[in-house]
């Protein structure tokens, strides 16, 4: 009985040895990136950024105007060792991003751009509203009506910063699409170039360096309000685990509770749009 049974036996058992090895074959074949599901991101850069001209109004007891088409630039570090100094990161202007992806083309993401707003100081602005300060108070000098009116903002008036910073922070879903092969690149484990577009919105947690009316300086983070991006860019991955990236983002502020000064009655509201170039450095796993 059993020496009828032996030949099937030792030709399944052989069977299988070779389905085993041919599928250990095509794992081992098989390229990491040729599947981002269930893979972790994690990156880490810094930004350029510009925005656009804004009115910006402040009010509280005794005063309300309006500046209208204020200017502002960013605050860069350049290349600085505080990017990589735990107790001096949030200094320059950084990006930091945690991910997730669902799918072999979509990532879930959250982060936060930490941008730098710096109004520009000693121009001359159009001006509509009001102050009527009490005498003793140090503002009472820019007493007045203002209809329309000329007035070189300077920093005994105004001081204002998102300089610790414009704090963007966010949820993104992106896509990403491997344009190697447009390029030649055959062993995309060594190499891979993506093309990535990603929606986002969040919130805006600044922490606003200002000065009205030479009082006291203030300089707190404040939940002010929200903010809509886009952002387009290109990927290069190296090693399987590790990319370098670039980035395009743009994207719509609007801050209508911007603490200005220590007093809780007293605040400024604005709304603008921005675009940052970033760059990048990052890496790529699965748990």
């Amino acid at each position: 009985m059993f020496d009828h049974m032996k030949t099937p036996l030792v030709g399944a058992i052989f069977f299988l040895l070779i389905l085993n090895c041919y599928s250990q074959d095509n794992l081992a074949t098989k390229k990491y990136t040729k599947s981002h599901k269930r893979k972790f991101l994690v990156s880490w850069g810094g930004n350029r950024a510009v925005y656009s001209k804004s009115n910006i109004t402040f009010k509280g007891r005794g005063y309300k105007f309006t500046i209208q088409n204020a200017t502002a630039g960013d605050k860069p570090k350049g290349w600085h060792i505080d990017y990589v100094n735990p107790s001096r990161m949030t200094i320059p202007q950084t990006n930091l991003k945690l991910g997730y992806f669902i799918s072999d083309h979509y990532a879930v993401s959250i982060g936060v751009d930490h941008m730098k707003y710096v109004m520009t100081n000693n121009k001359s602005r159009v001006i509509d509203g009001f102050i009527k300060l009490p005498s003793e108070d140090a503002g009472a000098v820019f007493n007045g009506a203002y209809n329309h009116e000329e007035l070189i903002v300077s920093k005994p008036f105004l001081r204002f910063e998102h300089t610790d910073g414009l704090n963007f922070i966010f949820s993104e879903i992106a896509r990403y699409d491997d344009i190697s092969s447009l390029f030649h690149i055959q062993n995309t484990d060594k190499f891979q170039l993506n093309i990535i577009e990603a929606f986002g919105a969040g919130i805006l947690y600044p922490k606003t360096n200002s000065t009205l009316f030479n009082r006291e300086r203030h300089d707190a983070f404040h939940l002010s309000g929200f903010g809509i991006s886009a952002s387009a860019g290109l990927n290069l991955t190296f090693f399987k685990h590790f990319y370098i990236q670039c980035d395009i983002k743009g994207g719509y502020i609007n801050m209508g509770d911007i603490r200005t000064t220590p007093n809780t009655g007293e605040s400024a509201s604005q709304q603008f749009f921005f675009a940052e170039s970033i760059f990048s450095i990052g890496g790529l796993f699965r748990v």
